[in-house]
């Protein structure tokens, strides 16, 4: 990544939400947190204010907004309202208001027919706007596990998102990819603002990685473990400038940053990608 300084963000999808991870974080030098209202079974902002509320302001701050708690099971909405008062709960609750608000999977509540999506989308991203500029969070963003249902969705006259947060990494297929950059280009995104997640599948323990050598993907990749080079080579597919990685260990984040040291091979990510699709025809994404 020439002329760029990759960075990591540690989320807490998965994280038991421990003082002790947030405090050795910044002692490795990562200052950027991110959560959402609905992790940690709807506490994550209140255990991180009870925590760690004295370590919050050394941190900038992200958290999604688009899952609520329902009578039976978890519900999604794009309500402009409810997305509004949410964001104003989240910043009581973390006792600050956040540095960035994703709307969270959007396309979750977007399944129905193209015009009346591309409105509910609109009035979503009008109301973050709104709450933007109303100083209850420093800037708002896209955050979308399945970006495809997307694209037609975007309304060039409606707000803007700063930020895309997508998928990132080898397991990501050649249709999510190729949606990632159309989204990235409607909304005028360059890799500065674009954010990777979940590089690793799921689980660095997943038998994919021992199965294959993503050290191909970086020169002189045989100082770096196979983890490494699957998460350096995460920032390139598709490109982005940050990654949200989870741990509740130390010592991997840590082994993460070293991977950073790392440069990726442009050439072997390039075929990489023009074998993805190839196999695009009747693949998942």
């Amino acid at each position: 990544m020439r002329g760029a300084h990759p960075r990591v963000v540690l989320g807490l999808h998965r994280s038991r939400h421990e003082r002790r991870l947030l405090t050795e974080a910044l002692k490795l030098g990562v200052t950027s947190i991110d959560t959402s209202t609905n992790y940690l079974g709807f506490r994550s902002h209140t255990v991180l204010a009870r925590e760690a509320g004295d370590l919050l302001p050394r941190f900038t701050v992200s958290t999604k907004v688009g899952y609520f708690p329902g009578p039976e099971r978890v519900e999604h909405s794009l309500d402009p309202v409810l997305l509004y008062e949410t964001v104003e709960h989240a910043a009581r609750n973390l006792g600050r208001e956040p540095d960035l608000v994703f709307l969270h999977n959007p396309e979750h509540s977007l399944r129905d027919a193209v015009d009346g999506g591309r409105v509910a989308l609109a009035k979503a991203c009008a109301a973050l706007d709104d709450v933007t500029s109303k100083g209850l969070c420093g800037a708002w963003g896209v955050a979308s596990w399945d970006p495809s249902p997307l694209v037609d969705l975007v309304d060039p006259t409606a707000p803007k998102p700063s930020v895309l947060m997508t998928r990132a990494g080898l397991l990501v297929g050649a249709k999510t990819l190729d949606a990632v950059e159309a989204l990235a280009a409607a909304w005028d995104l360059d890799r500065s603002r674009m954010w990777g997640m979940s590089p690793f599948g799921g689980s660095t323990g997943d038998p994919v990685w021992d199965r294959i050598g993503p050290r191909v993907f970086l020169r002189d990749g045989d100082g770096f473990s196979r983890v490494q080079a699957v998460f350096r080579a995460s920032y390139c597919l598709p490109r982005v400038g940050t990654v949200a990685v989870g741990t509740d260990d130390p010592a991997h984040l840590g082994e993460l940053l070293d991977a950073l040291a790392a440069e990726p091979d442009e050439r072997t990510i390039h075929e990489y990608r023009a074998l993805l699709r190839e196999r695009l025809t009747g693949q998942p994404a």
